[in-house]
């Protein structure tokens, strides 16, 4: 039963607007059917740097994606490379967070930068469309951030083969699914990932990584979808819980997060009732890194230094390169450091790097935390150097 709680609360924790002119999909494609908010919504402030408007677009599975286009102003030649085109990067995550949130607070920075970016709700959450709601998947969730890819590459203010994705905390490691299955992604940044298949199947640490436990979950939730078909409806997981007083550390930093004025939002099932509890179900069979090492083009793995997700980053690193990384000495699980770091841990392989932050926590890389942890000017040097 121990797992089947920590899985509820990993899945739970964790005014019409018109498509741009530019944009050349369907006539079918531009028809939105969402109601998407117009006023300004976000839990950061807008940018006076960037235009920003509400576009939308359809993924293979015929659902309907929301997003937010953030666009560089003034001179687009500052933007621009080349052909003056602009490179583009698709945002998503943390997972069960709206793009009003960390994803939103990535993508506008990174279009201040230069780049133009969209920050996208998944399929089935937030402003986006998708019967029945608050359902998460392995498969259409990646799928997800291709579709982003396949919005950006048909801009004509877009250079076709300068677009790459960003992946915020689950979405990281989705991020990498995507990469590994789609090479038009030219540059992936994976942020305080989360590996949801392994986190699902094991726990965290892997310390239920047992054949006994997952036929716990996974009896418990059959148990779940039965109720679930008798009652007509799927019961919610619960979100981030109300009183972490008891909780882990790491779901103390959820709350901070989720449930206060720093990012709450209304759409977010991390700030109220979370996932569907079977949303779970695809993830105890879903293997996100097993081909991450036949990925060609760029990635960057950022991570914080006490971030208790920190060992996906790292395993992602290896599995994905080949090579043993050596964190002071410790193995990569420890948390946190003993001794802590004074500068960026940097590795590179390639096109590969994995970045850890230092003093960072996982929560620390949504928004930046108190410190203002977040890379910027890492993440753009990355970009513009693998988008050219």
């Amino acid at each position: 039963m121990k797992n089947v709680i920590i899985a509820a609360m990993l899945m739970g924790g964790m005014l019409t607007a018109c498509t741009t002119k530019e944009n050349k999909q369907n006539d079918e494609n531009m028809n939105t059917t969402l109601a998407l908010t117009q006023e300004w919504d976000k839990v950061f402030p807008q940018s006076d740097k960037v235009t920003h408007e509400k576009v939308t677009f359809k993924n293979r599975f015929g659902i309907e994606l929301a997003a937010d286009l953030y666009i560089p102003k003034g001179d687009k030649e500052t933007g621009r490379q080349g052909d003056k085109k602009f490179s583009a990067i698709a945002c998503s995550g943390p997972f069960g967070a709206v793009k009003e949130q960390s994803s939103g607070l990535y993508a506008q920075t990174l279009a201040e930068r230069g780049f133009l970016t969209i920050a996208f709700d998944p399929s089935y959450t937030g402003e986006s469309g998708g019967e029945p709601r608050y359902v998460s998947s392995p498969d259409i969730n990646t799928e997800d951030f291709s579709a982003a890819v396949d919005y950006l590459m048909t801009r004509d203010d877009v250079n076709p083969e300068r677009v790459g994705i960003l992946g915020v905390c689950g979405w990281g490691g989705i991020a990498l699914n995507a990469a590994a299955l789609d090479p038009r992604i030219k540059a992936t940044v994976a942020t305080t990932m989360y590996d949801m298949s392994r986190v699902s199947q094991n726990g965290y640490h892997d310390d239920g990584d047992s054949k006994e436990a997952r036929k716990e979950m996974r009896k418990a939730l059959a148990e779940q979808r039965l109720k679930d078909y008798q009652n007509g409806s799927y019961e919610r997981a619960g979100g981030v819980m109300e009183d972490p007083t008891d909780a882990p550390w790491y779901f103390k930093q959820y709350h901070a997060y989720y449930k206060t004025k720093r990012g709450y939002h209304k759409r977010s099932l991390n700030s109220n009732e979370g996932w569907n509890k079977t949303s779970v179900l695809p993830w105890l069979n879903a293997g996100f890194l097993k081909f991450t090492n036949e990925i060609d083009n760029a990635v960057m793995i950022l991570h914080g230094e006490k971030a208790h997700s920190r060992y996906f980053g790292i395993t992602a690193y290896e599995n994905m390169t080949g090579a043993k990384v050596n964190l002071q000495g410790q193995d990569a699980n420890l948390q946190p450091l003993n001794a802590p770091l004074v500068e960026p841990f940097i590795v590179n392989r390639g096109n590969k790097q994995l970045y850890i932050v230092p003093g960072a926590t996982h929560c620390d890389l949504y928004d930046g935390g108190e410190k203002n942890y977040i890379p910027f000017d890492q993440l753009t040097t990355f970009y513009k150097e693998n988008l050219k």
